[in-house]
């Protein structure tokens, strides 16, 4: 859309949230951070869907444009038609409809994202959150935040100025960045620590964790099952227990919730492969700290193969090199039999320092020369966990190289929709006058 012609939609669009906000008056929680929002609002809107009414979009309308789309419940357009006005007439009609009919909603979950400095703040301008939660703050987009890492967190706990109350993960927000919050209405979660608490009391990093979970609201800990792959997944279950406790669910509640929790496409999920195979699809974006996460996990499976399958970063501007450095550092010999790479920066740094580790790598350009080489090598009951960023990476076809069934991929394999295809069909293509393998 052109410039003013966005901005005069982006206009209405917020005004549409506020009258819908004035007629109706739900709860509005919104989740931020630099990893794992999607997951987070998801087991959120899990959790008090077995008590609210709870409104929550499914994938993640989480920019300043698609925002209001969310929060009123309405499908967002196709990239084809947004320019048209007829298009933009029919949303407005819908919505005003949406603010006109009886409401059938008593939470609203709603992801924020930001990209550049500015982007929370702006929020402020018509949403006023109930309660907001602060995933993490970690690099992400630093092209984007010449400031570095101290501008992340300045970006992301904006959150907290227009929030009743934040709710921060201490294990992954710095508590030295405490001071951009700019309010004192603040409790945090952890599993390491904070006010609300789990104990990990059972079960495994692939199968689902036995927990204990901690809450001033509650007379005694309740236990219960959550069934996410990975202790840093498992911080998002945590968070959604700390907001149904705010909002007054019993322990009984809760723990008859946390079951209802199902991994989000894309972020963690795992999935049957070839030959009983195990794949760990984490392939809806990367960045350094997500990727370490990843792996630490895949090191915790007892399997007789572990595979690492990693793409290039994107949007880490200067210290790029750096940070894939930092991942190929933790690729450790004694848990991983082969590193496979898709990408540039992923072949020029992280590949390296794995070599440097001493493992047993290879790199390709792109993910289909990279899923064909993984079918090649993998073992009866290996598991294969599969990272990377979306642009110029594309992971998740490498995973399609790798399902025990392949039909019906679209149900649980990130941008399979006709733009996202052809999106990536042309970019593969052109790959193809590259070679299959780099190294």
């Amino acid at each position: 859309m052109e410039v003013m012609f966005k901005k005069r939609v982006q206009k209405r669009l917020e005004r549409y949230v506020k009258k819908y906000f004035k007629k109706h008056s739900p709860k509005l929680i919104v989740v931020v951070g630099s990893v794992g929002k999607t997951t987070t609002k998801d087991a959120i809107a899990a959790v008090l869907s077995t008590k609210f009414r709870v409104e929550s979009s499914r994938g993640n309308l989480n920019e300043q444009i698609t925002v209001p789309f969310g929060i009123l419940g309405v499908k967002y357009p196709p990239v084809s038609l947004l320019n048209k006005f007829g298009t933009w007439r029919r949303i407005f009609k819908i919505m005003r409809g949406v603010i006109k009919a009886p409401t059938d909603v008593d939470v609203i979950i709603q992801e924020l994202a930001t990209d550049r400095p500015g982007e929370i703040p702006h929020y402020e301008k018509y949403l006023r959150p109930d309660m907001a939660v602060v995933t993490a703050v970690a690099p992400e987009h630093m092209v984007n935040f010449p400031g570095g890492i101290h501008e992340v967190a300045r970006e992301e706990l904006a959150v907290a100025r227009y929030s009743g109350l934040t709710i921060i993960n201490r294990d992954d927000v710095d508590g030295s960045f405490a001071e951009y919050a700019e309010t004192t209405n603040i409790t945090d979660y952890g599993l390491e620590g904070g006010e609300y608490r789990f104990e990990i009391v059972g079960g495994t990093a692939l199968n689902g964790y036995e927990v204990k979970f901690t809450a001033p609201e509650l007379p005694e800990p309740i236990q219960s099952t959550v069934n996410l792959v990975g202790e840093h997944v498992l911080k998002s279950a945590l968070a959604a227990a700390t907001v149904a406790a705010k909002l007054g669910m019993s322990g009984a509640e809760i723990a008859a919730a946390l079951p209802q929790i199902k991994p989000v496409p894309g972020r963690m999920n795992p999935l049957r492969g070839v030959r009983g195979t195990t794949i760990i699809d984490d392939t809806y974006n990367s960045n350094p700290s997500a990727a370490v996460a990843a792996l630490r996990t895949l090191y915790l499976i007892d399997a007789p193969q572990r595979v690492a399958i990693l793409g290039s970063m994107n949007e880490l501007g200067k210290d790029s090199a750096q940070y894939h450095q930092m991942v190929g550092a933790q690729c450790d010999p004694n848990f991983l039999d082969y590193v496979i790479t898709i990408g540039e920066d992923a072949k020029n740094y992280l590949a390296s320092a794995a070599k440097a580790n001493g493992c047993q790598v290879a790199t390709f350009p792109g993910p289909i020369f990279a899923g064909t080489y993984a079918n090649k090598i993998l073992e009866p009951g290996a598991v294969v966990l599969v990272k990377g960023s979306e642009d110029g990476v594309f992971a998740e076809e490498a995973v399609k190289l790798l399902l025990h069934n392949d039909e019906g991929e679209d149900n649980f394999l990130v941008r399979q929709d006709e733009a996202w295809m052809a999106k990536k069909n042309a970019w593969i293509a052109s790959l193809r006058n590259i070679g299959q393998e780099d190294d």
